[in-house]
């Protein structure tokens, strides 16, 4: 997360929203270009047309939006591939030269979650996410999130692009 990011916006869900992802991509000014990433993502490792990997930590911060009784619970990894699949729409986009598309997660299909919870694992956390399916109007993609090697989460989304 860009360190400004985090200094200077309050550490609620709206305030994380403003955080951006470190997309790795320069523009022509050797600038970096950030994403949008709601506060989940800190990083992209790497991306493609049909694929993106990032990294993260959020996971271990105590003001973690999606956190209830001092606990992030493994469902919310849904939330973290979800964000893994809007920055690479984003980054897809601008690549394109196009506005990213906002859109809508309509369905979570064949998700496995293989711990009960997040907030204890002390190393970064990998997010993967893969492009199955698109069309103008939706998408499909499959994530699977890691903790040091380890799956901790796997399933497929569905988002219904908003024109």
């Amino acid at each position: 997360i860009y360190q400004h990011d985090a200094n200077n916006s309050p550490l609620d869900h709206a305030g994380l929203h403003a955080w951006q992802v470190n997309t790795g991509v320069q523009d022509a000014a050797g600038n970096y270009i950030y994403a949008n990433g709601a506060g989940t993502l800190d990083d992209v490792i790497a991306w493609d047309a049909q694929r993106i990997h990032l990294r993260t930590g959020s996971h271990r911060n105590p003001a973690n939006p999606l956190r209830s009784d001092n606990r992030l619970r493994a469902v919310h990894l849904c939330e973290y591939g979800a964000q893994a699949m809007a920055v690479h729409g984003g980054l897809c986009g601008a690549a394109a030269g196009s506005a990213p598309k906002a859109g809508v997660l309509v369905a979570l299909r064949e998700v496995a979650l293989h711990v009960a919870r997040i907030d204890d694992l002390t190393d970064a956390l990998e997010c993967e996410a893969e492009l199955l399916a698109d069309s103008s109007t939706s998408q499909q993609y499959a994530f699977r999130i890691l903790h040091a090697d380890e799956v901790l989460a796997e399933g497929r989304a569905a988002v219904m692009l908003q024109a």
